[in-house]
């Protein structure tokens, strides 16, 4: 007996899942201090340029090609470049599946530290780096909450997407935006919460031209609207086939960055409201993503008043942007044997195993999960390469006007979106490059080696390994994941 057809019952029902999936734990720890370190309102400025420029470009791109294939992402690509190509779609959905194999890790660590702040272990004197280490370098812990992660994806995907990503997805987005609006709101009635808010919109001409806060702002728009990742296309799957191209990635970038400025509201204000000195402040602001979210702003909620609550209210906002983000991942997964011919929930089943044998390793090594986390993040950049590639390849202007502008279209799109396509791959490259030099930078005597956690070498060996097995197993690839009419996803 075959699967049903999957569809999103509705236009907001897809939009609503694609902010889920663009809102994930990066609008709310790297968000916030990389804006602080980049001049606040001037950072806002030149990202809210990018995502024209970049993301919303891309995000469209990515929903015509998942819609015109109706496949998981090695089929759809193999469809719109034709099946020689069928490596890349597979290059696409291996890089979201590597990442699900951490990502579920920090979504677990989120899920661990609600608990926490049910217990009430956020209480004055209480070392929360200590905190953080004892739980870290506890590989039953670890573990068990990366399983958690992962079991709760399980129960969303396998329901399917009406009845399980829509359906959850749902209520996991209100929920987390009422959250951080409620901890916006409260950071702002601290006192001395206006250095904070003075820190996030202030804009600095020194800021807007230094070249660092340029490709800050545009790697922070590639990463947090997901552009270019694959897990839109997949998502456009399931759209139906009179949805609007335009409008939607323009909600879906757009709001994306909403989230994240009103995260960024709750979370600056807070560190330099409660912390006890200015150099505190930029020393948490300094301590990367896990550093300010899982030490500093656990010790911030130490010393406010109400912060137990607050904490439950942080933490529980994190969680479910972390498991709204994974479902994506995991969907990607999904899709892919769908179409190779598996029934969905056995699909379900056989990615969530996979993603939880194959994130142990992260779980037990915070070293291996930085090692992957540097790898497969900067590797989102070729991914994204590959996207604009593929609609030169098809046609700029008959992506525009037969897919984005097709008849029925709400929002018109004009020919810069042909422009921003032909300069996608240049500034995806200069944003490449400069992640390249910084890490020879780190490493100018050993910059080679594969065994250095975030160097040139570790990449390259990586990325290489991947791609030459791809490439070499493109004849199986298109013939098992690109079949013919009967392995689309909508006709099954």
């Amino acid at each position: 007996m075959q699967d049903k057809q999957q569809f999103f019952t509705s236009r907001m029902g897809f939009i609503i899942a694609s902010i889920a999936m663009a809102v994930g734990t990066g609008n709310i720890w790297r968000f916030p201090r990389v804006a602080a370190a980049n001049g606040g309102g001037t950072f806002i400025i030149i990202l809210l340029l990018a995502v024209l420029v970049c993301s919303i470009p891309l995000l469209m791109s990515e929903m015509v090609i998942g819609r015109n294939g109706r496949k998981g992402t090695i089929g759809s690509y193999g469809d719109f470049m034709g099946k020689q190509y069928s490596w890349i779609g597979a290059w696409m959905g291996f890089v979201c599946i590597a990442i699900m194999f951490y990502y579920s890790v920090v979504t677990g660590w989120t899920i661990k530290y609600v608990v926490l702040a049910v217990q009430g272990k956020f209480v004055p004197g209480v070392d929360t780096g200590v905190l953080w280490e004892t739980f870290t370098t506890n590989p039953r812990e670890t573990i068990f909450y990366h399983f958690l992660a992962m079991l709760a994806a399980f129960f969303v995907i396998y329901q399917g997407v009406a009845k399980g990503i829509e359906r959850y997805t749902k209520i996991f987005l209100p929920l987390l935006a009422l959250l951080l609006v409620i901890g916006a709101v409260r950071a702002l009635t601290l006192p001395g919460a206006g250095l904070g808010v003075a820190y996030l919109f202030s804009f600095d001409m020194e800021y807007f031209v230094n070249p660092r806060t340029w490709l800050e702002a545009f790697t922070q728009a590639a990463w947090s609207t997901g552009a270019g990742w694959a897990l839109l296309m997949t998502y456009a799957v399931y759209s139906k086939p009179k949805d609007d191209v335009g409008s939607s990635m323009f909600i879906v970038a757009y709001s994306d960055i909403a989230i994240a400025v009103v995260a960024g509201l709750a979370i600056l204000p807070t560190v330099f409201a409660m912390a006890p000195s200015l150099d505190y402040a930029n020393e948490a602001l300094a301590a990367g993503n896990a550093g300010l979210t899982f030490i500093y702003m656990s010790e911030l909620f130490t010393t406010m008043p109400g912060g137990w609550l607050m904490a439950i209210v942080f933490f529980l906002g994190l969680a479910f942007a972390g498991i709204s983000s994974l479902l994506s991942m995991v969907e990607v997964g999904v899709a892919n044997l769908v179409t190779a011919g598996w029934k969905r929930k056995k699909a379900a089943g056989f990615t969530v195993l996979a993603g939880f044998i194959c994130g142990i390793p992260s779980a037990y090594s915070l070293n291996f999960f930085e090692n992957q986390d540097f790898v497969w993040g900067i590797a989102l950049l070729i991914s994204g390469i590959f996207t604009a590639v593929a609609v030169m390849k098809y046609g700029v202007e008959k992506v525009r006007t037969k897919h984005i502008n097709h008849e029925g279209a709400i929002m018109k799109i004009g020919r810069w979106y042909n422009l921003f396509i032909y300069l996608n791959p240049i500034i995806i490259l200069t944003i490449f490059g400069w992640w390249i030099y910084q890490s020879i930078e780190w490493y100018p005597d050993n910059w080679w080696n594969p065994f250095e956690m975030h160097s040139t070498g570790t990449m390259l060996f990586q990325w290489g390994l991947v791609m030459v097995i791809f490439f070499m197993s493109n004849r199986w690839l298109k013939r098992y994941f690109n079949p013919g009419g009967t392995g689309n996803l909508t006709d099954i």
